[in-house]
């Protein structure tokens, strides 16, 4: 269990018990799509555990949402329709119409979905009580917050949102690159993406390249900032910063780890040292970007 990527989430006067929230949980379990459904959400076991829905290590606790989406590219329901349409027009002697041929991609629609391939997929989600955090691991901000708005039906009564800081994470970046001391827990790594504040499509990557300064200023000068940078927390944990305060390419460094005698203690051990390094990580990152926003 490591987190890949982290969307970053607050919570406030979070009570519930892990025992509580399984009952919350187990109100939404994911169920097989219907026949007629595209897509199905619901909670699915975190862990090694196949029946429990909230893993739990002391305060911290652990959550899945599972999902069910039925595959049914747009050509096949089209040539279906297609073909629906030839036979609708020799019985009727005429062209369909544009109102007939809508009904005839909704029948074509309705007629193979229960035949689509359904693909599985799971997310999970770390919630910190005590900090007042709640991490999702995904790559995609959509994802990320179809998940929190599952977990906000599930319980009506959280407070849960985004963060924000003081700092962009785009000025904050283009900052520590073009001169400003860096935050003493992080260093500079090698990636950076440099992309223009007037035309979004006029972008500069590196990979594995550091900068000079020469580099650096040449991009300022010429109206870039930067929305992705590689850093190092602590020569602990690598990532990369996005501008939306997204952390990828999460990845624990040369920590020694003890050897586990079961999957089910190695699930444990990972899940214990990845929230000891995010419970100290994220404060630091959220310093480093001037605080967080109180609303």
């Amino acid at each position: 269990m490591w987190f890949k990527n982290l969307q970053i989430y607050r919570i406030t006067d979070w009570k519930l018990m892990p025992e509580e929230l399984e009952e919350l949980l187990a109100r939404r379990t994911l169920q097989a799509c219907l026949s007629m459904e595209m897509q199905s959400l619901g909670w699915i076991p975190p862990g090694m555990e196949e029946t429990r829905l909230v893993y739990a290590r002391g305060q911290q606790m652990l959550i899945a949402l599972g999902s069910e989406k039925k595959l049914l590219p747009a050509s096949v329901v089209n040539q279906r329709a297609k073909e629906r349409a030839v036979e609708m027009e020799a019985q009727q002697g005429y062209p369909v119409g544009r109102k007939q041929m809508k009904e005839i991609k909704e029948a074509a629609l309705y007629e193979l979905l229960p035949r689509a391939f359904v693909v599985r997929q799971k997310s999970h989600a770390w919630i910190d009580p005590v900090d007042g955090w709640i991490i999702i691991d995904s790559s995609n901000i959509a994802k990320a917050d179809t998940f929190a708005e599952t977990l906000l039906k599930t319980i009506p009564t959280l407070l849960l949102k985004r963060i924000k800081t003081n700092l962009t994470p785009a000025s904050a970046m283009t900052r520590w690159l073009s001169g400003d001391e860096l935050p003493h827990a992080f260093t500079i790594d090698s990636d950076s993406v440099f992309r223009s504040r007037e035309d979004k499509k006029v972008s500069v990557s590196y990979q594995r390249h550091p900068l000079d300064s020469d580099e650096i200023t040449r991009h300022v000068r010429a109206g870039k900032e930067v929305t992705k940078q590689a850093m190092v927390w602590e020569n602990n944990l690598s990532f990369v910063l996005d501008e939306n305060l997204q952390i990828k390419r999460l990845t624990l460094l040369d920590i020694e780890k003890e050897p586990a005698e079961s999957a089910e203690e190695q699930f444990d051990s990972n899940f214990f040292l990845m929230t000891e390094q995010l419970k100290q990580l994220l404060p630091d990152l959220i310093d480093a970007l001037g605080g967080e926003v109180v609303e």
